[in-house]
């Protein structure tokens, strides 16, 4: 399914990762979930393709088009836990591959043009859009099933994965317009709704929740339990909340990005 885009890779500060390029347009950077770019993860960047924009996959672990399996998960999140990029246990810093992110956003914006950039994060990366927002262009900031902090413990399931500093200036901007999207199952115990109650406290009418039912999970799903909103637990038919749920993320994107 990665046959149509282009393997570029992209440096910051001695770290060069592989990102996967397609499509014209403001840009869209997907980030993926746990264990890696799945064909699934590749289907809805498909969609935000079509839908008229430049989207960047970058590889942050795990290998790009591989299917998912049990084991495949454990060695991908056994990585990001042994990995100085991520702070998978801090509760008011992010992870210091967001540094590398924001770098991306904007040459993402300065080849790609156009009002700003988005960006979505999944699982792992859930949060990473939120730091973002500290670089100026990145303008639509998606949460899909944020799940970092690990949620070991009350303050942890609460914590956004964020420093001081950086919800400072995402409620400063969400004050002044900004808007941030997020997206869970209500049962999903990895992405707990302590954190969207956390969001919805301090962000106000700058956070926009969806939280779906898990009995509209796609039962043939390889999760043990409803998680991959948009990838693996989505069903792929028009009226299928997950499916909606998608719909509505990018035409967040439009909306931020293309609308006049």
């Amino acid at each position: 399914m990665l046959s149509d885009y282009t393997q570029t890779e992209f440096s910051h500060e001695g770290k060069t990762k592989p990102v996967y390029v397609r499509g014209h347009g403001p840009a869209v950077i997907v980030i993926h979930e746990i264990p890696g770019i799945t064909p699934n993860v590749t289907r809805f960047a498909d969609w935000v393709v079509d839908a008229g924009f430049r989207v960047y996959m970058p590889l942050l672990v795990g290998e790009a088009g591989r299917d998912v399996t049990i084991p495949y998960v454990l060695k991908s999140m056994a990585a990001i836990c042994i990995r100085h990029e991520f702070h998978v246990l801090a509760s008011n810093r992010s992870s210091p591959v967001t540094g590398w992110l924001r770098a991306l956003a904007r040459h993402a914006h300065e080849e790609a043009g156009g009002k700003g950039v988005g960006a979505i994060g999944m699982c792992f990366s859930g949060n990473f859009a939120m730091s973002m927002m500290m670089e100026p262009s990145v303008m639509a900031p998606v949460l899909s099933q944020p799940s970092l902090p690990f949620p070991f413990g009350a303050a942890r399931k609460a914590a956004l994965h964020v420093s001081p500093e950086e919800l400072a200036n995402l409620k400063t901007r969400c004050a002044k317009g900004d808007k941030v999207l997020g997206l869970r199952f209500k049962g999903d115990v990895t992405s707990p709704g302590a954190r969207f109650e956390t969001l919805r406290r301090e962000l106000g009418d700058g956070f926009e929740g969806i939280e779906i039912d898990d009995k509209f999970a796609n039962p043939k799903s390889p999760e043990p339990k409803p998680h991959s909103v948009v990838t693996e637990d989505l069903i792929d038919e028009d009226g299928q909340p997950t499916k909606e749920a998608a719909k509505r993320v990018i035409a967040f994107f439009v909306e931020r990005l293309q609308a006049a």
